[in-house]
């Protein structure tokens, strides 16, 4: 029979606390994937994350040399800019009509990619229809990203992660783990003009509550980042007015030393290697 707290009117004895102590139930243990880091360290900071099925349009259980396929086709901003295009046709397409960014004999190449990746069936009339279909293109852009960084930079890597802080919505859509260093990567595979400021307020929230030694905001276009994105980051910071923002190289821009802002011009991955790269020095012990 489980123990009664005492009544709230009077006073607890010491046998009145151990006996209510001893008949309460046993805590649940809560037990990490062996040798997943990155989460290990979100527990480390009092979070109990839980990690959501990425909304893909390809099996969650790709490995091997489609993987690597896959991977390789998504390091090139054209296919990225077809596939995100043929997801939000929510079912059948032509190659033009995924995309007005590449020439017509292209964007049908693209289309034949997709079919021979195993992602597209052709349909009559020269169209095509995804074989899994998903939402949006943000799960794929997470899913790249985090597996470039596995095997390029050798990071451990979790992504969409729950970590359920409270007062903070939202998913923290790449953590990473290195060198005793935790790393959260927000991404937005929309262009610049789809963001909003309550979706960089809600990204601020997170990094305040998370505390990682680097944070990266990722925009997967190749548009200036200073029209737009800059400003909105920059009045989300501690310090007003804020430090002006510190061209790294291309569009690779540093907020603090432990912040930073990339798009996709160029080479994502490189851009986003760039700013871990100038982190990491940051954190560094200055030299002798």
């Amino acid at each position: 029979m489980t123990q009664q707290p005492p009544p709230s009117g009077n006073l607890p004895t010491a046998r009145d606390l151990e006996l209510y102590a001893a008949g309460a139930p046993p805590v649940p243990r809560l037990l990490l994937p062996a040798g997943s880091e990155a989460l290990a360290m979100l527990v480390r900071r009092g979070f109990q994350p839980t990690v959501a099925p990425l909304d893909l349009p390809f099996p969650p259980d790709l490995e091997g040399e489609a993987a690597e396929k896959l991977a390789e086709q998504l390091g090139h901003y054209a296919f990225r800019l077809f596939l995100r295009g043929a997801i939000l046709r929510r079912g059948s397409f032509s190659p033009t009509e995924a995309t007005r960014y590449v020439e017509a004999a292209q964007a049908e190449k693209t289309a034949e990619t997709l079919v021979e990746l195993g992602l597209a069936e052709r349909e009559d009339g020269g169209r095509y229809r995804l074989r899994y279909p998903a939402h949006n293109f943000g799960g794929t852009l997470e899913w790249y990203v985090a597996r470039e960084l596995r095997g390029r930079l050798g990071f451990d890597v979790a992504v969409g992660v729950k970590f359920h802080a409270p007062e903070v919505g939202g998913d923290l859509d790449v953590v990473a783990a290195a060198e005793g260093r935790l790393l959260y990567l927000e991404m937005k595979s929309s262009p610049p003009k789809h963001l909003a400021p309550d979706e960089v307020g809600a990204f601020f929230r997170r990094v305040r509550a998370l505390r990682p030694h680097l944070a990266i905001f990722v925009m997967d276009t190749a548009l200036r980042l200073s029209d737009k994105v800059l400003p909105l980051l920059q009045a989300e910071l501690s310090t007003q007015p804020p430090p002006p923002p510190r061209r790294v190289v291309r569009e690779v821009w540093a907020l603090t030393p432990h912040l930073y802002v990339v798009n996709a011009r160029q080479d994502l991955m490189g851009n986003i290697a760039t700013a871990i790269a100038e982190g990491l020095r940051a954190l560094s012990p200055p030299p002798p």
